[in-house]
């Protein structure tokens, strides 16, 4: 009779996240397939959890040296654990490729849900998460990672990526570059640990904080196009823009949300509201 793989949801920060079923688990696990055994041991202090199972390392320069092992102790019965250093395996993580092998064998794969810096830094973004995509980590070439930040200039739907420290200025520079300057985003550093930050401003404005120098662990979640809609004259942006006004938003607000919704340059839906006004008020 053949085992199972358990994919366990590892904390993004605070071990208090996990639920009991992870900590039964790892208990009870013939086989740990950790990404880092320091972590494992960590997690499991923390936890108070004491494990009896084979300990092997799982990471992206063994994994497919490892495959034969854990397929043959999942052949022979055995519950084995994969646990990445945090969230879920598989996602920008080792995983994909036991879960391949063992689905191909016909061996039982089931997970214990946990948390994903994907779903965490979309829900905490104040962007909208009704349609997103995930894009992993964007290319560590400059010349690559322009290139396919401007296949997606067009991309609707909300995007997650994930970036390291040291390139994120650069990865916010090119974004507005292909973006544009005024698309909102939102930058979730250390989500869960006691130096959790969630920055959220318009691309240009993010890349300028960005580069001062950023540490810890980053989520960048950007907002998709605009909706490309028919050319508005003037009385008609400056009415869209009283309507948000109407709504409570401030006029800063209001402008910012008419530039999003048509993708015009905001110094053009600004120069409405003044002609519209007889005044050359500042946005509140």
């Amino acid at each position: 009779m053949s085992g199972r793989l358990v994919l366990g949801g590892a904390p993004l920060g605070q071990p208090g996240d996990v639920g009991p079923r992870l900590r039964e688990v790892m208990a009870s696990a013939d086989v740990l397939a950790v990404e880092d055994t320091r972590r494992l041991h960590r997690l499991a202090s923390d936890l108070g959890v004491t494990f009896t199972g084979r300990v092997v390392t799982f990471h992206e320069s063994v994994e497919q040296a490892r495959l034969p092992g854990l397929l043959a102790a999942l052949a022979d019965g055995a519950t084995v654990l994969l646990l990445t250093d945090a969230g879920m395996p598989s996602v920008s993580d080792p995983g994909y490729t036991l879960v391949r092998a063992a689905i191909e064998a016909d061996v039982p794969v089931t997970s214990v849900p946990g948390p994903s810096a994907v779903t965490t830094a979309l829900a905490v973004s104040g962007l909208p998460v009704d349609r997103f995509c995930f894009e992993g980590f964007l290319p560590r070439k400059g010349g690559e990672r322009r290139s396919l930040l401007a296949g997606l200039a067009d991309e609707r739907r909300t995007m997650v990526f994930f970036e390291s420290p040291h390139r994120l200025a650069d990865a916010l520079t090119d974004a507005a570059a292909a973006f544009g300057a005024e698309r909102p985003a939102a930058v979730c550093r250390e989500l869960t640990k006691t130096y959790e930050e969630i920055r959220r401003g318009p691309l240009a404005e993010l890349a300028a904080w960005a580069a001062d120098g950023v540490r810890g662990e980053i989520t960048l979640v950007v907002a998709g196009a605009p909706e490309r809609v028919a050319m508005l004259d003037a009385g008609e942006l400056a009415a869209a823009v009283a309507a948000e006004e109407a709504a409570g938003a401030t006029r800063k607000d209001a402008i910012r949300a008419v530039v999003v919704r048509t993708g015009l340059p905001r110094r053009t839906v600004y120069d409405a509201v003044v002609a519209a006004k007889g005044d050359d008020l500042p946005p509140r």
